[in-house]
């Protein structure tokens, strides 16, 4: 090489190594900025967006090991405390570490083979707050923030008032009180208590939180015990730091130890024996991340011996013996660009959002539920606003919250209107104080009688599958069905002037002789499905059934007083009230005469019927059986005169467990309450409690 290519060669180097540096400069800033704004302020991106940023950051370093100074941020814990913050800095007794994050099944399975262990422990990810908890002879002497894990902000008078913080631990344990305790766990706000404290928020002048997340941060960090109590904050433990007289040999005891001494631990959490098993729990809260009670992101995964952690040891910000699997978003920001409303079967009016659309748990969202005008008020979010939105599964997404910093100006209210979008009839409650307003015009309104006929048609009630949206619009719209007391009656004349049912030449088409058989078979089905196709509010198929099952026809159902009706297991004062005034209206039983003339079920035939084993029975069934779907398990219960409950407590009798069970089985255990499998749940069925004596 010359020495004009020589130097060349260097100059480009030179370059090179100058871009790198400026990129790892670039990323590094950005990653402190917003990890300082996640703990200390409002953040300003998506956890989502935060990790892709880490793990840019990370991959730079990986692939120029000359970028990874000592202080980078892949080696920090959290942020150091604010500037100028109120509250005194103190030092953690031992270093409050982060968790590394794996994100996919490959991920975890390489983590896995890396760290064997002969037992894991699997826990939620709670998106909270940590939070650093010190007791000295079993009294609370110190509350502190992680910071930047190891000076957090000293937050111990509002700790104080966290009705889940004891302020000495109990002695009536088991285990010994420690003369020295660190506890480390998270402060979160219930999602069920989320959209009240939202309220009581904007009652007080201050903007709407985005997220529960923040609500916690924001709470935690208050000056004002007593507001910081009207929070409604929560705290679940996690794990130990330093302890003097406390040697546990797994992390299970831990857990235990935490409990008797009146520290509360996540219910969730269980121990698994293999490396399959935590794969399946990961799949499991994948599905049911949104039945806790708390946000969560992931499942964090640590290896249950004690000695094996202090073998693994840790890095300068993570234990090697932990890993979060984190899940894909459900919570993204975009912008509200309008506010619309729709209108429901039984005259409901929904404001829904019309956003910029945005990719959120693997779909593309441009609609979210805001599900009333109390609720749009509660949330605070204004047409223009960036929003905060979440998806769980296949339900319609919910806006959070507006993402109120980034106001402009240019933000307008949404103003609630006063006609029907469909029919142009005076929107009003139907009862004085219901949140809900509604369109009187029950029997005539276009989007009513449309969503009542796609109701009716669903699976759950008549499974007339021909009969959809773009259908039920088509026999509105042409005059086809005046009302649902028609659809019975409807012949192939009938379906002549329809644009969907007939072929281009004007004969009846596959779909409109499919309508035809399905409209058939559905006159022959069971009573309580008839009650659910009547659409009237608030009786759905578990009071429905309650009443078939008790009155044996709809002409008794009709002829029997509130009080009677109210008496029914499932229904209550509210269903029967319902019920008896939808009766009172003439079009809804010329209705009924219509149907019943057109050879519709009106009786519950119950020839061939299980025999009632399980009546005055609760039984809650859980996790993926063999024989069963989760409605088939839920008709053989009430089909035999039992409850099948969603929840377990005190009052269930039995506990049905199946592959994956999760949290419903270990509060069972916790209950007392009698677990069966597969085999002994057809047991139950046939012979009732007493054969599994």
């Amino acid at each position: 090489m010359s020495g004009v290519e020589d130097r060349i060669s260097r100059v480009s180097q030179e370059q090179k190594d100058t871009d790198l540096r400026r990129e790892w400069d670039h990323l590094a800033a950005e990653v402190r900025r917003h990890r300082d704004l996640y703990y200390n302020q409002e953040p300003e991106i998506s956890d989502a967006e935060f990790d892709a940023l880490f793990l840019g950051l990370q991959q730079l370093e990986e692939s120029h090991p000359e970028l990874a100074v000592p202080d980078s941020p892949t080696a920090e814990i959290g942020a150091p405390a604010r500037a100028g913050s109120s509250f005194a800095n103190v030092e953690h007794p031992s270093a409050m570490l982060s968790l590394d994050n794996v994100f996919d099944e490959a991920e975890l399975r390489d983590w896995l083979a890396k760290v064997p262990a002969q037992r894991y422990v699997t826990e939620l990810k709670i998106d909270g707050l940590s939070i650093n908890l010190i007791y000295r002879e079993g009294k609370l002497v110190q509350a502190a923030t992680r910071g930047d894990g190891h000076v957090g902000e000293d937050i111990t008078e509002n700790a104080r008032v966290i009705e889940d913080i004891p302020h000495r631990l109990s002695v009536d344990s088991p285990f010994p009180v420690p003369e020295l305790l660190e506890v480390r766990g998270e402060v979160f706000i219930a999602v069920e208590d989320f959209s009240a404290v939202n309220e009581l928020r904007q009652k007080a002048g201050g903007k709407p939180f985005a997220n529960p997340r923040n609500a916690a941060a924001g709470s935690l960090r208050q000056k004002d015990t007593a507001a910081v109590k009207a929070r409604r904050l929560r705290m679940i433990c996690h794990g130990l730091g330093a302890s003097e007289g406390f040697s546990p040999e797994e992390q299970e005891d831990v857990y235990q130890a935490l409990v008797s001494w009146g520290l509360p631990v996540s219910p969730y959490n269980q121990v698994v024996d293999s490396a399959d098993a935590v794969i399946e729990r990961v799949r499991y809260w994948a599905d049911h991340r949104h039945d806790a009670l708390h946000e969560m992101d992931g499942v964090v995964i640590k290896v249950d011996s004690r000695a094996a952690q202090r073998t693994l040891g840790n890095t300068s910000r993570a234990p090697r013996w932990a890993v979060a699997f984190k899940y894909p978003p459900e919570e993204v920001r975009t912008t509200l660009l309008d506010i619309q409303v729709g209108v429901g079967r039984t005259g409901r009016i929904t404001p829904f959002a019309v956003m910029k659309p945005v990719q959120v748990a693997g779909s593309l969202v441009e609609k979210a539920t805001l599900h009333n005008q109390t609720e749009v008020r509660r949330k605070g979010v204004l047409i223009g606003d960036e929003v905060v939105i979440r998806k769980a599964g296949e339900v319609i997404p919910e806006v959070l919250g507006p993402v109120a910093d980034k106001r402009d100006g240019s933000e307008r209210p949404f103003v609630f209107p006063t006609l029907c979008p469909s029919c142009g009839t005076r929107l009003a409650p139907q009862k004085a104080g219901d949140a809900d307003w509604r369109c009187p015009n029950t029997r005539s309104c276009p989007a009513q009688l449309s969503s009542r006929l796609e109701s009716l048609a669903g699976r759950g009630v008549f499974d007339i599958e021909a009969l959809g949206s773009k259908g039920a619009l088509d026999l509105i719209r042409r005059g086809i069905l005046k009302d649902e007391s028609e659809l019975f009656d409807l012949t192939e004349d009938d379906l002549s002037s329809s644009s969907v049912y007939t072929t281009s030449r004007g004969g009846i088409n596959a779909a409109g002789k499919k309508l035809l058989d399905h409209l058939r078979k559905a006159k022959t089905t069971d009573l309580w499905r008839v009650l659910v196709a009547l659409s009237i509010r608030h009786v759905g198929p578990t009071a429905a059934r309650a009443l078939a099952q008790r009155y044996g026809s709809m002409s008794a159902i009709r002829e029997a007083t509130v009080a009677d009706m109210a008496e029914t297991e499932g229904v209550g004062e509210t269903i029967a009230k319902s019920i008896a005034e939808w009766f009172e209206v003439e079009w809804h039983q010329e209705l009924v005469r219509r149907w019943e003339h057109a050879g519709v079920t009106m009786t519950e035939d119950r020839t061939g019927a299980p025999a009632q084993v399980l009546e005055g029975i609760t039984v809650v069934v859980t996790g993926s059986l063999d024989d069963f779907s989760r409605d088939s398990a839920k008709e053989a219960i009430i089909s035999r005169g039992g409850k099948a409950a969603g929840s377990v407590s005190k009052k269930t009798d039995f506990v049905v467990v199946g592959a994956n069970a999760g949290a419903k089985e270990t509060k069972a255990r916790d209950l007392g309450i009698r677990i069966l499998r597969e085999e002994r749940f057809h047991i139950l069925l046939d012979q009732g409690p007493a054969g599994l004596d």
